[in-house]
């Protein structure tokens, strides 16, 4: 690589490190690309010579918090509820606040919808992984609906329920979520269809 380019390699994460700060901790609306570009220390131009607009670059921020998520996830083994409920947390201690201000947002700005999709989807697919045994046996209508609800006892909406809104310390936002999961794992009468 070249030392120009490493050199625009280098402002581009830096143009996404703040962007990614920025979108983290503020609404969608209020993040704009002069403030983003005063953070990383660079021209408006430069940062709208790497990523273009806005869309565009909380595309990419987006992205790189979704892969940040998906690490701390997937290190969760099948079957550790105990992990995931504490690994759940942590990211949502972390991440929720962004997650529910986006999904605010969802419906008048478009640009927010393919990140929202790529974490439902991938949430649907730790949970499957991760709670494999309550899903054990079940097939059709059955398992469809237990995931759906295994996505529900796991989502950021209940973490925020939780966390937020009731004041449950971490300790006891992990061990309620936990107690939601066991729950659905013992229900009886699931059936297969």
């Amino acid at each position: 690589m070249s030392t120009r380019a490493a050199g625009a390699e280098v402002t581009r994460e830096r143009i996404l490190a703040a962007a990614s700060e920025a979108f983290m901790r503020g609404w969608y609306d209020d993040v704009t690309l002069r403030d983003i570009a005063a953070d990383a220390g660079v021209a408006l131009q430069t940062l709208v010579n790497h990523f273009g607009g806005k869309e565009t670059l909380f595309a990419a921020a987006a992205e790189r918090i979704g892969q940040s998520i998906s690490s701390m996830r997937w290190t969760v083994e099948a079957d550790d509820w105990d992990a995931a409920a504490r690994t759940l947390v942590d990211d949502y201690d972390g991440t929720g606040d962004f997650i529910i201000r986006t999904l605010a947002v969802e419906e008048r700005v478009p640009a927010v919808a393919p990140a929202l999709e790529l974490g439902r989807r991938g949430h649907q697919e730790w949970v499957e992984h991760v709670f494999a045994a309550a899903l054990q046996g079940l097939r059709g209508a059955a398992r469809k609906r237990r995931v759906a609800q295994l996505v529900a006892a796991t989502d950021v909406y209940t973490w925020k329920l939780l966390r937020r809104d009731k004041r449950l310390s971490r300790d006891q936002t992990i061990t309620a979520i936990r107690e939601l999961v066991e729950a659905l794992h013992h229900q009886t009468g699931g059936g297969t269809e």
